[in-house]
């Protein structure tokens, strides 16, 4: 993770990886989170990982958020985080969308910070956000 100015606006990088092209969520979330006072970089739907991964560290963010309504999220977040690996660039990554509770735990042993689902609140995902950027900070991450 960077080390940022514990008084700027934490940026977190949005996407959709995959074919998967419903956006209406990860655009709410996106005015939810400005809305929360974070600075958000929206790469759009149907993006390649290594894209995602590229722009985060090119935009140098805290955090990367994906949204998943495919049904594709095991497969496409083993292979994120496989190369999110290979860089040593840390951000936070927090996936949501349409997962299956029993996917829970298997996407946080991939390295997975958070797994969101639908009932979540908007402030309950900024403030985790908040939080564990925050102590990556403090950790000198």
């Amino acid at each position: 993770m960077k080390k940022s100015n514990p008084k700027s606006k934490i940026r977190i990088l949005l996407s959709k990886p995959g074919l998967d092209g419903h956006s209406v969520g990860i655009r709410v979330i996106a005015q939810a989170l400005r809305d929360q006072g974070f600075e958000v970089i929206f790469i759009g739907i149907r993006q390649k990982n290594e894209t995602i991964i590229n722009a985060a560290i090119q935009e140098s963010v805290d955090a990367i958020g994906m949204s998943m309504l495919s049904g594709a999220h095991i497969s496409i977040m083993e292979d994120f985080m496989s190369k999110l690996r290979k860089t040593e660039f840390r951000p936070l990554v927090v996936v949501g969308g349409v997962i299956p509770v029993e996917d829970h735990d298997r996407l946080l042993k991939l390295g997975v910070d958070a797994v969101f689902n639908t009932k979540d609140s908007f402030e309950d995902m900024a403030d985790f956000i908040r939080d564990r950027v925050k102590t990556n900070i403090d950790a000198g991450g």
